[in-house]
């Protein structure tokens, strides 16, 4: 369904402004303040927690092959993980899954 020009100039600026309001208010209100222990711990695992949201539909239900799961893309998963663990090393770890994945794909 197409959107009118003046629908979509309506939303744009509400979405910037949502956008902004939720960054300041941990930003803006927030900035100065000692956070809580108990929060700051919590938000240590953030980044742990949001990755594998991120990588999972990817890994699982891949657009390349039409959602089916590729088992080139679950190797590659694999040996990423393993070799974060080993190394301890971020950039390692997405060039072993890299490397193994387009080995496999060529393959």
């Amino acid at each position: 369904m197409p959107v009118s020009d003046a629908l979509f100039w309506a939303v744009v600026p509400a979405l910037g402004l949502g956008t902004f309001l939720i960054r300041f208010s941990f930003l803006g209100l927030l900035g100065a303040r000692p956070l809580p222990a108990g929060l700051r711990r919590a938000l240590r695992y953030t980044a742990v927690a949001i990755l594998p949201g991120l990588v999972a539909p990817a890994v699982l239900w891949p657009a390349a092959t039409e959602g089916q799961t590729d088992p080139a893309r679950l190797a590659a998963a694999l040996v990423t993980l393993i070799a974060g663990i080993v190394t301890r090393s971020v950039i390692g770890a997405i060039l072993a899954g890299g490397v193994t994945l387009y080995t496999l794909l060529w393959w």
